[in-house]
């Protein structure tokens, strides 16, 4: 198994856009734009094909472009991990193969999102998978969109599986996050990450190892200093920057009224921002005048250019 990787791997890991012309053709020369973008600024790895890189709604053929494309560019200047979810088994292992064979680091993995598993039926799929994958792995926990919530108990299971090396936790949940930080205290090298970026500063103030935050996709030095200011434990600094991070995630990601206003409003302000294009895969659609207009706004008032 290939293990680049120094554990527990710390800081911003943006979970990167995937930029696209239409369902089925990637806008490469936006994904280039959008990796230079992130990796000046100083971020420690990036992760392709999560939630905020819309895996469900890519076809395998534009995921296998994508993994081939973002480990090309990327050229071993920072860790790539790459998404491998998906309700088929061997559709997993596929991507995982694929990203190994790329040149990745690492795979990150969520449970079939399709159906409901016990703690129990996702222990035994994870010993199943996990010996037949080339590449470290760090788990996924979403369940607003898996239907399965890891208990700490089964996170501390998961972290005694060779090849699973870390945790991402999307759960919006401060109290769970301080029960799995708990059951793993005996595990100092294994990496535990926070996707949402509103928590990344206490998190890390408590221990935590950084943040997948996708707001590092627009302003990936303002995470990267938050990250460090907590790391510094700079309580001066860290209120000055939470308080930009708040105004992002109260204005691009609450643009128009949608379940995926978050990642519509991310698009949307990496294409005003000339970046990439804000296209969303199907069944999604991209933000309207009215709700780019409110965006355009947004991100007037935050002066972005001055957080490059």
């Amino acid at each position: 198994m290939q293990n680049t990787l120094i554990l527990p791997l710390r800081g911003i890991i943006p979970p990167v856009v995937t930029p696209l012309l239409n369902n089925n053709t990637l806008d490469v020369e936006g994904l280039e734009r959008l990796l230079e973008h992130i990796i000046s600024g100083g971020v420690h790895g990036v992760f392709i094909l999560g939630t905020t890189g819309e895996l469900p709604s890519l076809s395998h053929k534009l995921r296998y472009e994508l993994i081939e494309r973002t480990c090309l560019h990327v050229n071993d200047r920072v860790p790539v991990l790459v998404g491998i979810s998906d309700c088929v088994f061997p559709e997993s292992l596929s991507l995982a193969h694929k990203a190994a064979d790329c040149g990745a680091d690492a795979v990150v993995l969520a449970p079939p999102y399709y159906f409901a598993l016990s703690q129990s039926e996702f222990l035994g799929y994870l010993e199943r998978l996990v010996p037949q994958i080339p590449l470290p792995i760090f788990l996924y926990n979403i369940p607003v969109y898996t239907k399965v919530k890891f208990a700490p108990e089964t996170v501390k299971a998961a972290a005694g599986i060779p090849g699973i090396i870390g945790l991402k936790d999307s759960s919006s949940d401060l109290v769970y996050l301080k029960q799995v930080q708990y059951a793993l205290k005996d595990r100092p090298d294994f990496t535990f990450m926070v996707g949402q970026e509103e928590l990344l500063a206490e998190f890390v103030l408590t221990g935590g190892h950084g943040g997948v935050n996708g707001g590092a996709n627009m302003f990936p030095k303002l995470y990267v200093n938050l990250y460090n200011a907590s790391v510094a434990r700079d309580l001066d600094q860290v209120l000055k920057l939470l308080k930009t991070v708040m105004q992002v995630s109260s204005s691009v990601y609450l643009a128009g009224n949608s379940p995926s206003s978050y990642l519509k409003g991310l698009k949307c302000a990496l294409s005003l921002m000339g970046i990439c294009s804000g296209f969303m895969a199907e069944p999604y659609s991209e933000f309207g005048i009215e709700e780019r207009c409110s965006i355009e706004k947004s991100l007037e008032e935050l002066d972005y250019k001055s957080l490059f």
